[in-house]
C-alpha cells in the first residue's frame, strides 16, 4: 500500500526539492528565451545605423516580434497540451535558436521585419506554456514565488546580454562581420544547444520524473489539481471540483479574462518599450560609448531581479496580489519621471533602475492572481489567451517608443530625447493601477 504524504513537514521538504531541482533548469531556458527576445536592443546601437533604420522603423521591428507571439500562442500553448512539454519546448528552442542565428543576414528593413516576425512564431509556446508547466509542479500557495524565481531570469538575460554585448560589439570587422551580427551569432547558439537537452532531461508530469518516487510524484499531482489546499497539517487536500469549458471559445467569451488581458497588455507596454529601448535611453543619458551603454544597462536588470523577487515574495506571504501590482505600478511611475526631469545623469540611471523594479515587481502577483480567477480546467485556455492579446502591448510599446521620440523629440524642461516616451509609459502604467484596482476578485 503507497503511503500517503500528509504532514506539513514532509509536504514542504518536497516541494522545496522539486524547487531546487526544477527551476535552475527551467530559468535557463527562459534566460536563453528572453535574450533571444532582446538581443535586439543591444545590437541596436549598430544595427540601427549600419541599416539606416529610422526610430519609427525601429520601433516597428522591435514589436512585430509580438504580432507572431499572439497570434501562435494560444495554438503552441495547446499544442503542449497535446505533445507533452518535453516535445513541443525543446522543438521551439530549435526552432528560435536558428531564426536568431539568422539575425545577423538582416540587410534591410523588410528582411528584418520578416524575422522579428518568425522569432516571433517561434517563441510564442514558451512562456505560457512554462507558466502551464509550473502549475502542474507548484499548488496555488507557491506558485506565486515559483512563477517569480523562474522569471528571475529577465534581469539574468539582461545582465548576461549586457555581459555579452560589451565586447561582442567591440568585435566589429572581425572576420568581416559588424559587432552586432557577432551577437546574434552567440546568443543564437544557446537555444539549439538547450532544446537539444530539454527533450531528454524535462519531465511531462512529476509521476514521470525519475528523479521522484511514484509517491511523491503523485502527492504533488493530487496538491497541484486541488484550488485552495494550503498544506494543512495531516490533511489530505479536497477533491478537486467540476469546472468550465477550457475551449479557446470560452476563453473568448469571458469577460473575466478580456478584463486581465488588459491588465496584461498595459504591463505589456511599459514593459517592452522600456525594455527594448533601455541601452538607448541610457545611452542618451550622456556621452557613452555602445559598449558602455550595453553594460550600464546591466545594473537595471540588476533591479528587476530585486523587485520581481521581494515583491512575489510579499505578495505571497500576505495572500495579496492586488495590491502588490498597484504598489508596483506607482514605483514604476515615480521612476520614469525622475529619469525624464531631472539633470544629473546618476539620478536619472536610479529612475529607470526604479522603473525596472516596479515594472518587474507586478510579474509574480500579476499571474498569480490571474491563477487564482480563473478555474483550474480553463487555465491552458485562458493563460494563453491572456499572454496573447495581452502580449500585443509588447508591439505598441516599442513601437510608440520610436514614434514619440521622433515626433516629440524633447519636452519643455526634460534633457532627454526619450521624455515624451517615458511619458508615455508613465500613462500605461497609471492604466495598470486602474485596472488591477477594479479587476475580478479569485473564484472561491
Amino acid at each position: 500500500m503507497t503511503q500517503t504524504i500528509s504532514n506539513t513537514s514532509d509536504v514542504t521538504r518536497l516541494l522545496a526539492r522539486v524547487s531546487t531541482r526544477l527551476l535552475p533548469f527551467l530559468l535557463i531556458l527562459y534566460v536563453i528565451s528572453y535574450l533571444d527576445r532582446i538581443n535586439l536592443s543591444f545590437a541596436a546601437l549598430q544595427m540601427q545605423g549600419d541599416l539606416r533604420l529610422t526610430d519609427e522603423n525601429f520601433g516597428f521591428g522591435s514589436g512585430i516580434f509580438f504580432f507572431g507571439y499572439c497570434a501562435f500562442g494560444i495554438p503552441s500553448n495547446l499544442a503542449i497540451e497535446r505533445f507533452g512539454p518535453r516535445r513541443w519546448i525543446s522543438s521551439i528552442m530549435v526552432a528560435w535558436g536558428l531564426v536568431t542565428l539568422a539575425m545577423c543576414l538582416v540587410g534591410d528593413q523588410n528582411s528584418f521585419y520578416a524575422l522579428r516576425l518568425l522569432l516571433g512564431i517561434a517563441e510564442a509556446g514558451f512562456f505560457p506554456g512554462m507558466l502551464l508547466y509550473l502549475t502542474r509542479w507548484f499548488p496555488p500557495a507557491q506558485y506565486g514565488l515559483a512563477v517569480a524565481r523562474f522569471m528571475i531570469a529577465i534581469p539574468l538575460a539582461g545582465v548576461v546580454g549586457s555581459l555579452i554585448a560589451a565586447p561582442t560589439l567591440s568585435l566589429a570587422g572581425f572576420l568581416g562581420l559588424a559587432g552586432w551580427k557577432w551577437l546574434f551569432l552567440l546568443t543564437g547558439m544557446p537555444a539549439i544547444i538547450f532544446g537539444v537537452l530539454t527533450f531528454f532531461l524535462l519531465a511531462d508530469r512529476p509521476s514521470e520524473a525519475k528523479w521522484l518516487s511514484r509517491e511523491e510524484g503523485l502527492t504533488i499531482e493530487k496538491l497541484t489539481a486541488c484550488k485552495n489546499y494550503d498544506n494543512v497539517p495531516g490533511a489530505d487536500p479536497p477533491a478537486p471540483v467540476a469546472e468550465a469549458d477550457s475551449s479557446i471559445l470560452a476563453a473568448f467569451s469571458s469577460v473575466r479574462v478580456w478584463r486581465f488581458a488588459l491588465l496584461y497588455f498595459s504591463m505589456a507596454v511599459c514593459m517592452y518599450g522600456f525594455q527594448l529601448w533601455l541601452p538607448q535611453i541610457i545611452k542618451s543619458f550622456g556621452h557613452l560609448s555602445d559598449s558602455q551603454s550595453a553594460l550600464l544597462s546591466a545594473i537595471p536588470a540588476v533591479f528587476q531581479g530585486l523587485g520581481m523577487y521581494f515583491v512575489a515574495g510579499s505578495s505571497d506571504r500576505r495572500n495579496e496580489r492586488r495590491l502588490h501590482v498597484v504598489a508596483s505600478a506607482v514605483i514604476t511611475i515615480t521612476g520614469l519621471l525622475a529619469a525624464c526631469f531631472f539633470d544629473a545623469s546618476w539620478v536619472r540611471l536610479l529612475g529607470v533602475s526604479l522603473a525596472a523594479f516596479g515594472i518587474w515587481g507586478s510579474v509574480g502577483p500579476f499571474w498569480a492572481l490571474t491563477r487564482s480567477c480563473l478555474k483550474t480546467s480553463a487555465q491552458p485556455a485562458g493563460i494563453a489567451f491572456i499572454n496573447s492579446v495581452g502580449g500585443l502591448g509588447g508591439f505598441f510599446g516599442p513601437y510608440f517608443v520610436g514614434l514619440v521620440k521622433t515626433l516629440v523629440p524633447n519636452l519643455n524642461g526634460a534633457n532627454s530625447s526619450f521624455a515624451g516616451a517615458l511619458v508615455l509609459l508613465s500613462a500605461a502604467a497609471l492604466l495598470t493601477i486602474i485596472l488591477a484596482l477594479t479587476s475580478p476578485r479569485p473564484q472561491s
